[in-house]
């Protein structure tokens, strides 16, 4: 092995590279899903709204490789049912980022059976199933110099207490944390990272009640260091640094994407 630095085009380039991003029809998910597929990635987009999803497959198609499938991973089912569709479309896949997420917010007092069961199912449960029924494919991609890549999306909710009543989903996130830790541990022997990133306040559907009016705003972005909501290159950049060799020696991290709302508070 040479001690030499890799030229800075190599040392982030993930051209030719397999992924699969799920809730990639918006927001977040669709931030990432574009930064790949601009990189040369082939992307795989899945989520259950079919108008968002095929809306979003048919822009990246203008910059790249992309397709769409629909796919619901709120049961084990479900999820299984997405990994073997993409094990017969791509045997070796190097990337899976999973970003399919749900939330819910009601009073303390008020807060119902419902409001959990769909939140665990489909931002823990989903996120277990699916990266289990894609290990063959996911060890077909492995190596020890270019291990493949699970990318958890979490939240700064799973990391301190958040102030919106939305307890199931800040629960949900914080064990999709240990999940990663957990599976980075066991996966680490099959050449597999497993890392996660723990977003602040980005431009989604989730985050639209905080931010659809220019007050609202401007409050949110009084409480980032840096002053500002996350932008999609924000997501984008420290995706490709998990998913290239820049990344490549880094598993079992939960890494803060918050303008320091975490580290500076």
């Amino acid at each position: 092995m040479s001690d030499e630095v890799r030229p800075i085009g190599e040392l982030f380039d993930v051209s030719g590279k397999n992924a699969l991003v799920t809730g990639g029809g918006r927001g977040i998910g669709l931030m990432i899903a574009r930064g790949l597929v601009r990189a040369g990635v082939r992307v795989v987009i899945a989520s259950r709204k079919t108008g968002d999803l095929e809306a979003a497959a048919a822009e990246l198609r203008t910059f790249g490789e992309c397709e769409a499938i629909q796919a619901d991973l709120s049961t084990p089912d479900g999820a299984r049912a997405l990994a073997e569709e993409v094990r017969a479309r791509i045997p070796a896949l190097h990337i899976l980022v999973n970003n399919s997420g749900s939330t819910w917010g009601a009073p303390l007092e008020e807060f119902p059976a419902s409001g959990w069961d769909r939140v665990i199912h489909t931002n823990v449960e989903g996120t277990f199933y699916l990266t289990t029924g894609l290990l063959p494919a996911l060890r077909a991609a492995a190596g020890a110099d270019d291990p493949a890549r699970v990318i958890n999306i979490g939240s700064i909710d799973g990391l301190r207490a958040p102030f919106a009543e939305s307890y199931s989903y800040s629960a949900s996130k914080a064990a999709v944390h240990m999940l990663t830790r957990h599976l980075a541990k066991r996966l680490a022997g099959d050449h597999i990272t497993v890392n996660a990133i723990a977003p602040g306040p980005f431009d989604s559907k989730m985050m639209a009640f905080m931010l659809d009016t220019p007050e609202k705003r401007v409050a949110v972005e009084r409480q980032v260091p840096l002053g500002r909501i996350g932008r999609p290159d924000d997501a984008a950049g420290i995706i490709l640094f998990l998913a290239s060799r820049a990344g490549s020696y880094l598993t079992g991290a939960v890494i803060p994407l918050d303008g320091g709302i975490t580290g500076c508070g």
